[in-house]
């Protein structure tokens, strides 16, 4: 008796790790490229004169009122610098619908810029939207101070470009 199964254990054992597991794996695309410019301007090189010298997110949804959100200020192919953000705000459900849900991360953008001698900083606010499916995880839409910028175009990049 002891025989049968430990050989059922070992069948079953095989059989389960000949599972391919392609199904059950979620894609995530949720790398969102920022541009900001002004009259063809790169207004995050802080080395051209009139463009923000610092950039700073906050996490609007966060657990405290100073909750820093991580991104790198990067250069593409045409030495245009751009915020690239990955991810670590929190995200809140704010619809469900069968095995589609929806999320949504609010980020404060302070975007401080050299004006004579002072510095003067603009408040911005960026609303992202995800799209969460058994299958995928997506950015799906993205507001730049209210106003709706981005709209997930399947197979793009995550690209959004601001004008100031």
């Amino acid at each position: 008796m002891k025989n049968v199964f430990f050989l059922t254990i070992i069948i079953l054992s095989a059989f389960l790790s000949c599972r391919s597991d392609d199904d059950s794996v979620q894609r995530i695309d949720q790398v969102i490229n920022l541009y900001i410019d002004s009259l063809g301007q790169d207004m995050l090189n802080s080395k051209v004169p009139g463009s923000y010298t610092n950039s700073r997110m906050n996490d609007v949804y966060g657990l405290t009122d100073n909750a820093p959100v991580s991104f790198t200020i990067k250069k593409d192919a045409d030495t245009i610098s751009y915020i690239e953000y990955l991810a670590g705000a929190k995200r809140i459900g704010i619809d469900s619908s069968g095995t589609s849900k929806t999320y949504e991360s609010k980020v404060a953008l302070f975007l401080t810029k050299k004006v004579n001698d002072s510095n003067r900083v603009t408040n911005d606010t960026i609303t992202i939207q995800y799209l969460s499916t058994p299958e995928l995880f997506q950015v799906s839409k993205l507001w730049y101070n209210g106003v709706l910028q981005f709209t997930k175009v399947e197979g793009q990049p995550n690209t959004v470009k601001i004008v100031k």
